[in-house]
């Protein structure tokens, strides 16, 4: 054996040849790519088909939507009829029942407890006054007494009367008959001489400019004026009233006008 000897050169490898079972690398490319193409011109021809289609009919086709119909009942009420073929009403008469209650005597009895006993019997539109009639307001019922009731004891009414008490403070004697405070009539300034200069302020046009002075030399100031009794006024009792100036002269009640 000769070392000599070159081996034989292999010829690289190129794929199966034609003819022997395979083919060039460009035949397969020539059948892959137009089977790819064809494949994608098929799916669009598809898709643009079915909105095609969903197009005729929603624009052109002659098959219309259904028109929705809403159907409105009537209820029509039934009229009930009694035996003798007259017609009855299903409502119930409504009534409202009117309580009532014999008014107590609460004369003599402090303010505060009338106040209370009236509720008890069921009497809750209570109201009081000045029997005095010097309008001083009841801020502490208990401090107070009752001389006189509007509505006569034994009387029965309806638990919606109103009750209004006159009342005077403990250490006042009640007057043989409710003092009802000065109003002005008419136009004309009234007599307020004895009454409370509140009261008498009260009588006035709220407008009316009114100066009180002390009538004792004393000058002292007039703070709580249902404290206080008119002594002179001007103008007089009777005059007109036209807007003009009010003067008085008090003194407290347990004082004497000079």
């Amino acid at each position: 054996m000769s070392y000599n000897q070159q081996p034989s050169v292999q010829p690289p490898f190129g794929g199966p040849m034609a003819g022997q079972g395979g083919k060039p690398g460009w035949a397969r490319k020539r059948i892959v790519v137009p089977a790819a193409i064809l494949i994608f011109f098929v799916g669009v021809g598809i898709g643009t088909s079915g909105t095609s289609g969903q197009e005729k009919v929603g624009a052109g086709s002659d098959v219309k939507p259904r028109p929705t119909v809403t159907v409105t009942k009537t209820a029509v009420a039934k009229v009930a009829k009694d035996e003798a073929g007259e017609q009855a009403s299903d409502s119930k008469p409504v009534t409202d029942e009117v309580k009532k209650a014999a008014v107590p005597d609460f004369v003599g009895m402090g303010l505060q407890s009338a106040q209370d006993h009236a509720q008890k019997v069921g009497f809750h539109k209570l109201t009081s006054h000045d029997a005095l009639g010097r309008d001083r307001m009841q801020a502490f019922d208990r401090n107070w007494k009752v001389c006189s009731q509007n509505v006569k004891a034994g009387a029965v009414k309806s638990t919606d009367t109103e009750l209004d008490f006159g009342a005077v403070k403990l250490a006042e004697a009640c007057p043989a008959k409710d003092e009802v405070p000065p109003k002005a009539q008419g136009g004309k300034m009234p007599a307020f001489a004895g009454k409370s200069v509140k009261a008498a302020r009260a009588a006035l046009d709220s407008g009316t400019s009114i100066t009180v002075q002390d009538a004792l030399p004393d000058d002292r100031w007039i703070l709580v004026e249902s404290n206080w009794k008119v002594c002179t006024q001007t103008p007089a009792a009777g005059a007109s009233l036209n807007g003009q100036p009010v003067e008085f002269t008090a003194v407290k009640f347990e004082e004497s006008c000079p």
